[in-house]
């Protein structure tokens, strides 16, 4: 009974120190937590024992058993290692690519929170990543794809690693390309394939190198398809 009255505390605390981090961030209203799941404690001990590792070797951390994953309406909270971590949807870097877990190779979100400290969410680290992944994703494109558009309507160069665009062309190591030559930009294999004149270029770029690739996306839909109503 005193244990469990003491986890209540517990949580109540890290609600409210959530909650003021969130605040002082001004993400908005909470919309949704998801909670790391129950893990058996030779698996965990395991994990934990690998994000010290990444911890000591560059910073990077990884939630465990007990942590806590809060979205909002303009950010996102992760509590791990009993720190708050916060991430703004409008200024933070997403990757998607494989890790190792305690299961093999899974997929994870690398994001960058706002003291510029990369945080890595792997699939399994909380429940329903099929919600949450997506919902990520989407929030940072939509907070990020108006200013991008605004700052090529100016003239600039947006770089999403290897790949590049402007209003007028899309390119990468290889190749560049008008986009009236653009029907649409696609993702196959890990790898960032551009359809134009009827045929599929290959860029050779790993999808898990391009930054914000949903932002890249978006604005690869827009740009190809306002040549297209030009035309």
């Amino acid at each position: 009974m005193i244990e469990g009255a003491s986890r209540g505390r517990d949580e109540e605390l890290l609600l409210a120190r959530i909650s003021a981090a969130a605040g002082r961030a001004h993400l908005g209203r909470r919309r949704a937590t998801y909670q790391a799941p129950l893990t058996e404690r030779g698996i965990w001990r395991t994990a934990a024992a690998g994000a010290r590792r990444l911890l000591r070797a560059g910073g990077r951390r990884r939630p465990g058993s007990g942590g806590r994953l809060d979205l909002y309406e303009h950010g996102m909270t992760v509590a791990v290692d009993g720190r708050i971590h916060v991430i703004r949807y409008d200024t933070t870097v997403v990757r998607r690519r494989g890790v190792l877990s305690p299961r093999g190779i899974t997929r994870a979100h690398a994001l960058i929170d706002v003291n510029g400290e990369r945080i890595v969410l792997r699939c399994g680290d909380f429940g329903h990543p099929e919600v949450w992944g997506p919902e990520i994703r989407r929030a940072v494109t939509d907070a990020q794809l108006p200013r991008a558009l605004a700052a090529l309507a100016r003239g600039a160069r947006l770089d999403f690693g290897p790949v590049w665009i402007t209003a007028d062309e899309v390119g990468s190591r290889r190749t560049s390309l008008s986009w009236a030559e653009v029907e649409r930009i696609e993702i196959f294999n890990d790898s960032v394939a551009i359809r134009a004149s009827g045929r599929w270029l290959v860029c050779g770029t790993v999808a898990s190198e391009i930054p914000n690739l949903g932002v890249l996306h978006a604005l690869a839909g827009h740009l190809a398809g306002a040549e297209r109503d030009d035309a």
